[in-house]
């Protein structure tokens, strides 16, 4: 599949109304085919829409999507027992070393148990856990409802709510997905070569926790 986002100059101009300059540029990227490269397929497009002398800003941005190997997805349905987290969280940890990331072991562990942990007691069924090992090594933790987690500093009574900010601190990037479902909770980590683990000792960061 190729996604398509441009500006109203390229399909619109004193010339041309814009249903007609979207029905140009629905056949200039079907006559483009799938074999082309991006690049490719965005001079295919200008060279089709673009008149000769321009009378507005243009930009066309085409990405091309690809299919992940399914040996690099992992994924487990959860139920909704607390039971349920350390079988996962193990299981997790297999399927990182029969990658080859045992390595990574401790902070996808960590990171895997909070999210399945608070799917479990915040969130409703179904409970879906994904790993995707690609460039980098995404998790994502699926439920059915659309109430999201907010990241927050506990206060030194608070019994929990540090399980999120741990979650930040051994992931590059985390965030929330939207779907028409439920929401899905995901984190990225660097593979080890593209970058380094987080150098972070747990007693130091859960301690840090209680310094504010």
């Amino acid at each position: 599949s190729r996604l398509a986002l441009f500006t109203d100059g390229l399909v619109e101009n004193r010339r041309r109304d814009p249903d007609t300059g979207l029905a140009l540029l629905r056949d200039a990227l079907a006559r483009s085919g799938p074999g082309l490269t991006p690049e490719e397929t965005c001079q295919a497009v200008l060279g089709a829409l673009l008149p000769e002398r321009l009378s507005d800003d243009v930009v066309l941005l085409v990405a091309r999507t690809r299919l992940t190997d399914p040996g690099q997805v992992a994924d487990w349905e959860v139920p909704a027992d607390p039971a349920a987290v350390s079988r996962v969280r193990s299981e997790a940890v297999h399927q990182l070393d029969a990658w080859g990331l045992n390595l990574m072991a401790f902070s996808t562990e960590l990171i895997v148990s909070e999210l399945v942990t608070n799917a479990i007691r915040y969130g409703a069924q179904p409970i879906h856990l994904r790993l995707l090992h690609d460039r980098s090594l995404i998790c994502e933790v699926s439920d059915g409802s659309s109430t999201s987690p907010h990241l927050r500093r506990a206060r030194v009574t608070d019994e929990g709510g540090r399980g999120l900010f741990l979650v930040a601190r051994f992931a590059q990037r985390w965030g929330t997905r939207y779907t028409s479902r439920g929401k899905v909770i995901w984190t990225e980590q660097a593979l080890h070569g593209a970058g380094p683990e987080p150098d972070l000792d747990l007693a130091d960061v859960l301690l840090d926790q209680w310094d504010a």
